[in-house]
């Protein structure tokens, strides 16, 4: 399985040493609330299902999951994946509540989908937000998601559907939004 960097990051599978953390930061209903399919409460024995189910569905070759690593601190604060079914890849991700708008998301899923695009070889990937969670959709449009759609979606953590955007990236379209995210960064540095 790949391993991923970026200047602030390292994603690298989910290993049993990670229960805890994983354990930790989904446990809160906040970031649970936010998934399609994470329990709530959520334990140590859902974070090791978490684990085993990521691992096989890497050997099956139709997913990557990437545990999110500061550098600073080798801290897990998250986790991002790709996840193929029926010839289309669904992008996912969660953080810690403590770790949320500091940039962390949009870096560790851009630098995923690099690797989607660029050795996995995909033309697209889809993404779905829920309707009250507004700051996924916002990472989402950076990154160059375009709106595809609105509907129901079981929250496994609310017990019930709820109203999820969906969002379409195709290569193309990833590759002109990291092109003008190059050009930002740089008259930034220019400054």
């Amino acid at each position: 399985m790949a391993r991923l960097e970026t200047d602030r990051l390292l994603l690298r599978p989910p290993e049993l040493r990670d229960v805890p953390a994983i354990t930790r930061w989904m446990s809160d209903f906040d970031v649970a609330k936010n998934l399609a399919t994470a329990p709530h409460p959520y334990g140590e024995n859902d974070a090791r299902a978490f684990v085993g189910r990521m691992a096989e569905s890497a050997a099956r070759g139709n997913g990557h999951c990437f545990a999110i690593v500061r550098k600073d601190d080798y801290r897990l604060i998250g986790c991002c994946g790709l996840h193929s079914q029926d010839g289309h890849t669904e992008v996912g991700y969660w953080l810690g509540k403590p770790f949320w708008n500091r940039g962390y998301t949009t870096e560790a899923v851009r630098r995923m989908l690099a690797f989607a695009f660029q050795d996995l070889k995909l033309a697209s990937v889809w993404a779905g937000w829920f309707h009250d969670n507004p700051a996924s959709g916002r990472v989402l449009e950076k990154l160059g998601f375009r709106a595809a759609g609105a509907e129901p979606r079981n929250s496994l953590a609310r017990g019930h559907e709820v109203d999820c955007r969906n969002m379409t990236l195709t290569r193309e379209d990833f590759g002109r939004t990291k092109a003008r995210a190059a050009a930002e960064t740089g008259r930034a540095e220019a400054r």
